[in-house]
């Protein structure tokens, strides 16, 4: 190797070197901010809701039914989460479509059962509102309204959902038609779900 080869090679080693020692001085660049995640929901709790009534799935008796006395069957559940405040109980003919035929018929809706709750007896009280609170409406007023599906065609489906809520539902129960304060009270509690039951209950009206 000549003079002249020898010295590129130390002038290219001299250059690498700092280099290196540049790169390992300068100060790291800062972390890009990393966007707030949301805190963490609980799960939604699964919970159990029976009627001894009629079971899941069964034909609802005519006592409960428009045909019969119109009584509401007695309701129990179990499986709430701890941070349950309040209950909203749907109930709702599955079958009937109406207005532009994204709804369908409501057949009692009950709200701000007390969090402690772990049934609701046969025959609830006519009222808007009770003095626990509970607030009632259905399709046509404030009360349980039974099952009518015609005695012509398959029985209807019967819908009871019983929801767990966090909070209390700050809805009235009188002012506004049916269809929109079934649509409010859902609004409502949207964002509070901690927990549901389902039960679902058949019925048609008997052969003439």
């Amino acid at each position: 190797m000549t003079k002249v080869q020898t010295r590129v090679v130390l002038v290219v080693a001299l250059l690498c070197t700092a280099t290196t020692a540049f790169a390992q001085a300068r100060p790291a660049a800062p972390a890009a901010p990393q966007p707030a995640r949301a805190p963490a929901r609980a799960a939604m709790r699964v919970m159990t809701l029976t009627s001894t009534a009629f079971t899941d799935g069964g034909m609802i008796p005519a006592r409960h039914a428009q045909t019969g006395r119109d009584v509401s069957p007695a309701l129990s559940w179990s499986g709430a989460p701890d941070s349950t405040r309040s209950f909203v109980l749907l109930v709702h003919d599955a079958d009937a479509a109406i207005g532009d035929g994204t709804d369908d018929l409501l057949h009692w809706m009950v709200w701000n059962i007390p969090g402690n709750a772990t049934s609701l007896p046969e025959g609830v009280p006519q009222g808007a509102q009770a003095v626990n609170g509970m607030r009632q409406i259905s399709g046509t007023g404030p009360y349980y309204r039974g099952p009518a599906a015609p005695a012509t065609g398959p029985a209807h489906h019967y819908v009871f959902e019983l929801y767990a809520l966090d909070a209390m539902v700050n809805v009235a129960p009188t002012g506004m038609s049916p269809p929109l304060t079934r649509r409010e009270v859902m609004a409502a509690m949207a964002s509070h779900i901690r927990g549901k039951g389902v039960l679902v209950g058949l019925y048609k009206r008997p052969a003439p």
